[in-house]
C-alpha cells in the first residue's frame, strides 16, 4: 500500500508517498481501507517539528479519515467488516489502509457523504468539547471565534448558530469575512485591521464566550472582550511559526505564547480554559465518546454538514499541506484515495 511517513521536519516538500506492508489489525483493532483523509493544521505543525504531541519520527501523520472495514482483529465482531467508519487517531491516516483501536472507527452518520465523514471527527469534536463541555456556552450568549474560516471555526460556527447563540467571527481575508456572512454570522472582522476591536464592540458589548484558535496579540485582545464571568478556551495556535535557524521567529514565538495570571482574571471576574482530544482520546477515551454522542444526536437533529474547500489525490500530499499553510483554504482539506 502507499503511506506517507514522516522521516525528518520540515517543507511541504519532505511529504510523499512511498510503498510500505499493509499493517495487521491487533486484538480488538480493525483495519480501515480509506477513502478520504482530513488535515488538520496540527498536522502541519508536526511535519515543521512544533507538534508537542506527535510521536517520534519515523510515523505516519493522519488524526482522521473515513473508508470502509476491511479486516477485524481478534476479539470484534466480523460484522463490521465492510461497515464503513469515521476513523479518529493521533496519527496513521495518511495512508491507504489504517489500523486501529475498534473504538476509535465509528460508523459514518447516515445523512453524511464519505467526504464529509472525513471532515468531522477532529474538527467537531474540538468546537464541540471547547464550547459546551467546557465554556458552557447556552442559547442567547454572545459568542466569538477567531480563525472562523477555517476547518474548527466553520464548525464551532455552525454549532453555535444552530444553538441560537449571536456568534461573530474572526477571519484574515475578505473572501473570508464575506463566506462566515454567508454562514449567518451576525458579523465578520478581518482580525489583519487593527481596530477590529473597537468594532466589535460597535456591536455587542463584550462577549460571553470565545473560542481563540490563533494565539499571540489575538489571544491577548481577545481576553479584554470577555464581560465578567466571560469564557475563553484556547483550542490552537495558527499564530505559531517557528524557524529554529532564525533568532527573531525564535523570540516571536516565545512572546506569543498566551499567559495568564490569576490576578488577572480574578480582577475581572473571567476564565482561561484549554482543551486537546488527542489527549483525551488517550486517557479519557469514554468521557471523549460521551462527547461525540451528544455531538452526533445535535448534529443529526440539526441537520449539520461541514464545510469543504479542496480535495487533493493522494499523491499531492505536499500540495495539500502547502495550501493549508497558505492560508487561503477556508473549511476542511482532503486527501482522495
Amino acid at each position: 500500500m502507499k503511506a506517507v511517513i514522516l522521516k525528518k521536519t520540515g517543507g511541504p516538500e519532505v511529504l510523499y508517498a512511498e510503498e510500505v506492508p499493509v499493517p495487521v489489525p491487533n486484538s480488538h483493532e480493525v483495519l480501515v481501507k480509506n477513502e478520504y483523509i482530513g488535515i488538520n493544521y496540527a498536522e502541519v505543525l508536526s511535519r515543521k517539528g512544533l507538534y508537542g504531541w506527535a510521536p517520534k519520527r519515523p510515523y505516519t501523520p493522519g488524526m482522521e479519515s473515513s473508508g470502509v472495514i476491511v479486516k477485524a482483529g481478534e476479539g470484534v465482531d466480523t460484522e463490521r467488516i465492510g461497515e464503513k467508519v469515521m476513523v479518529g487517531a493521533k496519527h496513521g491516516s495518511y495512508a491507504e489502509y489504517v489500523a486501529v483501536p475498534e473504538i476509535q472507527a465509528i460508523p459514518v452518520l447516515k445523512h453524511f457523504s464519505m467526504e464529509e465523514s472525513a471532515s468531522f471527527l477532529v474538527n467537531y469534536l474540538t468546537s464541540w468539547t471547547a464550547l459546551f463541555r467546557m465554556a458552557g456556552l447556552k442559547e442567547g450568549e454572545t459568542v466569538l471565534i477567531t480563525a472562523a474560516a477555517g476547518g474548527v471555526g466553520t464548525a464551532a460556527v455552525k454549532l453555535a448558530l444552530k444553538s441560537g447563540c449571536n456568534v461573530y467571527g474572526l477571519a484574515g481575508s475578505e473572501e473570508k469575512t464575506t463566506f462566515l456572512k454567508s454562514l449567518g454570522v451576525i458579523e465578520a472582522l478581518n482580525y489583519r485591521e487593527k481596530l477590529w476591536p473597537e468594532k466589535l464592540n460597535s456591536f455587542t458589548e463584550g462577549v460571553d464566550v470565545v473560542l481563540e484558535l490563533v494565539g499571540g496579540d489575538i489571544n491577548k485582545q481577545c481576553l479584554e472582550l470577555l464581560k465578567p464571568f466571560g469564557r475563553m478556551v484556547t483550542a490552537g495556535f495558527a499564530s505559531l511559526d517557528l524557524n529554529k535557524w532564525n533568532p527573531f521567529s525564535v523570540y516571536k514565538t516565545y512572546r506569543d505564547i498566551p499567559r495568564f495570571s490569576i490576578r488577572q482574571l480574578a480582577e475581572r471576574s473571567v476564565a482561561v480554559m484549554s482543551s486537546h482530544i488527542g489527549i483525551l482520546l488517550d486517557k479519557s477515551p469514554g468521557l471523549l465518546m460521551e462527547e461525540y454522542e451528544k455531538l452526533k444526536n445535535f448534529t443529526v437533529e440539526n441537520d449539520i454538514h461541514p464545510v469543504i474547500d479542496k480535495v487533493f489525490e493522494f499523491d499531492e500530499v505536499s500540495h495539500a499541506h502547502r495550501y493549508v499553510e497558505s492560508r487561503k483554504s477556508i473549511g476542511k482539506v482532503l486527501l482522495k484515495i
